[in-house]
């Protein structure tokens, strides 16, 4: 069985608690060896410039390979391009590209006179550069604009087909999720490696309300199960066995990539990445 390769998604700082946090956050996960790390941008593009300071900190100090966001949102088409060349002169080389979220408060999506007018549109045009690796969002469960649940899996061929190498899932809370969707895939002739997104729970309350706005189902049994561990103060032990069933599971199926959401709290990531075995061997201390 080929060992799994790890990455983690990190947000980018808006104070200055909030940075403390990120960078701790790194200097936590850095040492397990990931294949590479992410750095989202906010919604609507509202971190740009703090997602470009985080992606070029973050590969100079740490010896990372970072694959910086990018969105259509709120930009222009040159605006957007000048991120993507202000990232390979950082020397990065990967791009997780997205159309992206809308700004809070806005109705849907709505394309800049001027810029993209969706993710096939960027992931071409990043493509046409030759300066990236390209890797995209896919959906486990539909999204909440798509219309029928094949038209999740016909946006991705095409994103594909406009240059994507690999796609990384929103998150879920069973396997069997990630893989009816995986073999969908395949039956489509999408032949990327398809990256199930992880999210280690580190609040059930919080992960619930998350999993609303973005279609994620939630399991009765989970929900129940996560009602008696709160209650017995138990949540933490529960959200450990949780995701490390749940990890052990996709590599039982020949799953060869993990992508977890840290939520830039890495205490439970590296417990989970520990307890499976995966990347470098690190000594555990106390996080706080």
């Amino acid at each position: 069985m080929t060992r799994p390769r790890i990455s983690f998604e990190f947000f980018p700082p808006q104070s200055l608690d909030a940075s403390f946090r990120l960078w701790e956050a790194v200097q936590v996960l850095a040492p397990l060896d990931p294949s590479f790390v992410s750095v989202t941008y906010g919604a609507g593009g509202a971190t740009r410039q703090l997602t470009q300071e985080a992606v070029g900190t973050i590969g100079r100090n740490y010896g990372l390979n970072v694959a910086g966001h990018l969105t259509c949102v709120g930009a222009s088409r040159a605006e957007t391009m000048a991120v993507a060349e202000g990232y390979a002169a950082a020397g990065v080389s990967e791009i997780v590209a997205l159309r992206g979220d809308p700004p809070k408060g806005a109705a849907g999506f709505e394309a800049h006179p001027d810029g993209f007018a969706d993710s096939v549109e960027l992931v071409q045009a990043l493509a046409d550069t030759g300066k990236f690796k390209i890797r995209v969002a896919a959906y486990a469960e539909r999204h909440p604009e798509a219309g029928d649940p094949l038209a999740d899996i016909r946006w991705l061929k095409r994103k594909v087909e406009a240059g994507a190498s690999s796609a990384i899932t929103q998150f879920f809370f069973e396997a069997e999720t990630f893989l009816r969707f995986r073999d969908l895939c395949v039956r489509e002739g999408i032949t990327v490696p398809i990256i199930p997104g992880i999210l280690p729970i580190q609040s059930w309350e919080g992960t619930k309300r998350f999993a609303a706005r973005c279609g994620a189902s939630i399991p009765a049994r989970l929900d129940e199960s996560y009602h008696y561990a709160i209650r017995d103060g138990r949540e933490d032990l529960l959200s450990l066995t949780q995701c490390t069933t749940l990890c052990d599971r996709l590599i039982s199926e020949g799953v060869e990539d993990l992508h977890f959401y840290t939520l830039n709290r890495p205490a439970l990531t590296r417990e989970v990445v520990r307890v499976l075995g995966l990347g470098a061997p690190v000594a555990l201390g106390k996080v706080a």
